[in-house]
């Protein structure tokens, strides 16, 4: 009789390569998949978009994503339908950035900020851009806001200010709060630089606001012109609000320490600005109003935080008598940014004369007298 044979084990060599290779395809179609998807989100993810606006009666700022280079956003300010003011902004590529609204009489209400991206700029001129141009619009966004009458306010701005260091801010409210706090570095429509600090808390005292200083990253540059602009988002009650102000950059620093004597003199500088500071130090050497020795030299290049100390001698041992002296900071245009000034009073230098210690000192003679009994007791141990 010939014994059955199970199919399958008659099949079963073949079984595993077969599985393995469908494995294996199943695998490659996955990964083509998985490259394909990736390509799709990076394609995604560089076109061109407004991904945030905000806006108030005096500015509003837009935030653009992808491969912005070239185009353009057209800005709206709209109230009952109508067109109040608009602004057009040149964009080089993805960014923050900010439009300055004309001043005009605002009446209470509520106010709307629509923003459009073009493709290029050549797309939109003048009627052009104001009647649409729908064709060319890759991206538009709107933001609603009230302005005038009573709100109840959760937070209030007590103090602002930017200038060559950074970002001051003093913030208070009626009621314990959080808020998000958005700080950018401008120049003209362009936001350099933009940070956010999460979850703020704010206590519930006006008496006591919450304080904040941020410095700038940059380095800024001397006698350009930039603007620093805060926005504080209440995510809780909806609430945001903007403040900004223009400020020049200049170079800063002063003297915090020094420290003069008979033979030389010191002074410590402490960096107060973003913008380098390449400036000196001078010292001012006077007795009786009249200049015996004037030395400069250079300070180390100091950023706002940065502190060194620079040493100078005089050219002898001063001689007795009382001096002044002026230590002044000088920058880099020769002006003074900080100065001190301080006394001196040398003492007479007392220098010893050997032949009057000599006679003055009795060691010599009483150690002469001293040796021959201390030969004695020598040689009595010896003998021992």
């Amino acid at each position: 009789m010939i014994p059955m044979t199970n199919p399958y084990q008659a099949f079963r060599p073949l079984a595993v390569p077969v599985l393995l290779v469908a494995l294996a395809a199943f695998a490659q179609l996955a990964c083509f998949a998985d490259e394909a998807a990736a390509a799709d989100g990076a394609a995604l993810s560089s076109s061109p978009r407004i991904s945030d606006i905000y806006s108030s009666i005096e500015s509003a700022d837009v935030t653009v994503e992808g491969d912005a280079a070239g185009m353009t956003v057209w800005l709206d300010l709209i109230s009952d339908g109508e067109g109040i003011a608009s602004q057009e902004i040149s964009l080089d590529g993805p960014g923050t950035w900010v439009a300055v609204w004309p001043k005009f009489e605002a009446e209470k209400g509520s106010y709307d900020v629509c923003a459009r991206l073009y493709r290029s700029r050549s797309e939109i001129n003048g009627s052009e851009a104001r009647s649409g141009a729908e064709d060319s619009v890759v991206s538009r966004r709107c933001y609603g806001f009230f302005y005038g009458g009573v709100q109840p306010i959760r937070f209030d701005v007590r103090d602002f200010r930017a200038d060559s260091r950074g970002m001051h801010l003093a913030i208070s409210a009626s009621d314990p709060t959080v808020v998000d706090i958005y700080y950018m570095l401008m120049q003209g429509e362009r936001v350099m630089y933009v940070n956010r600090e999460k979850a703020v808390a704010i206590a519930g005292s006006y008496s006591m606001p919450l304080i904040r200083d941020y410095d700038w990253k940059q380095i800024l540059e001397d006698g350009q012109d930039y603007s620093g602009r805060v926005k504080i988002v209440e995510l809780n009650h909806n609430q945001t609000r903007a403040f900004m102000n223009s400020f020049t950059a200049t170079e800063d620093a002063l003297i915090t320490e020094t420290y003069q004597d008979e033979t030389g003199a010191s002074a410590t500088v402490l960096g107060d600005s973003r913008v380098p500071f390449e400036g000196s130090l001078r010292f001012i050497l006077s007795q009786n109003g009249t200049p015996v020795n004037v030395t400069e030299k250079k300070t180390p290049i100091l950023l706002s935080g940065d502190d060194e100390t620079v040493e100078i001698s005089w050219n002898e041992t001063l001689p007795a008598g009382v001096y002044q002296l002026r230590t002044l900071l000088l920058g880099r245009d020769r002006s003074i940014m900080d100065l001190e000034e301080n006394v001196i009073e040398a003492e007479p230098i007392v220098r010893a004369d050997a032949s009057v210690e000599g006679e003055k000192s009795p060691f010599p003679g009483v150690a002469a007298a001293l040796v021959p009994l201390m030969i004695a007791l020598f040689i009595a141990k010896r003998r021992r």
